[in-house]
């Protein structure tokens, strides 16, 4: 049986005294390509950012490959929505993805030849070398997320959370980006993604993690998307369904 890459165990979320998240419990094994999916403000990214100590949780056990956060945040890469993020940031493509070589860093030692090599690398791999010396601002939705994604990929991590990274974007950027993240599966690696559109879940995920608030289910694709749990996730709002911003 695979070991448990990450493991949530009864996390409750407030914001002003309104619950996100209550006892919600999960787990993702390596080597899984997981979609997190639920109705707007149903909890999903909340349950991210928890797992990452972004936002506080007043109570659950957060585990990632069987030890706190602390000890192994350089094997996590993390990619949040785009909407969070400041795009007029004064930095460039390269320099972005640079920036997912830090956190293997020793303190106060700088990038050095071997990781901007990864950096370039990495960005070869989402196909943005072209684009080096391009503000991030200067870029197209699809672009910028694909930078990020190369920085998470010159992290060189072993668990990619990834808050809706296909919303916004173009086809050609989706295909590349789930290439590139079921390549990564196939490699050993474990994808945790919050997805909202539920007609591609069979394509690119094999398994799946249904919460509204609470849990609903979890399990292999084929046996866990089901009308029943549908209906209990979104209940009559199964068509049309929006985009995320919580």
């Amino acid at each position: 049986m695979a070991a448990d890459v990450l493991s949530i165990d009864n996390l409750h979320v407030s914001y002003g005294g309104v619950k996100a998240v209550s006892g919600l419990s999960l787990r993702v094994s390596a080597g899984q390509m997981t979609c997190i999916v639920g109705p707007n403000g149903s909890g999903k990214s909340s349950t991210l950012k928890a797992a990452l100590n972004l936002v506080e949780h007043s109570y659950g056990t957060i585990r990632f490959f069987g030890q706190p956060l602390r000890k192994v945040r350089n094997r996590i890469g993390y990619v949040p929505q785009r909407s969070t993020i400041d795009w007029d940031f004064p930095i460039n493509v390269f320099d972005t993805v640079l920036l997912g070589t830090y956190p293997n860093l020793r303190i106060f030692q700088r990038p050095g030849s071997e990781h901007r090599e990864l950096a370039a690398q990495a960005l070869a791999r989402v196909r943005m070398t072209a684009f080096s010396d391009r503000q991030i601002s200067d870029l197209s939705g699809g672009q910028q997320q694909r930078v990020f994604i190369a920085r998470a990929l010159a992290q060189q991590a072993d668990i990619f959370l990834l808050d809706e990274p296909l919303v916004g974007i173009d086809a050609t950027s989706e295909a590349n980006i789930m290439g590139i993240l079921t390549e990564l599966c196939a490699r050993g690696k474990t994808v945790v993604m919050v997805h909202h559109d539920l007609s591609t879940i069979e394509r690119y995920f094999d398994h799946i993690i249904m919460v509204h608030h609470v849990l609903v289910a979890q399990g292999p694709v084929p046996q866990t998307l089901t009308a029943d749990n549908l209906k209990q996730t979104f209940g009559a709002n199964l068509l049309g369904l929006p985009e995320s911003t919580e």
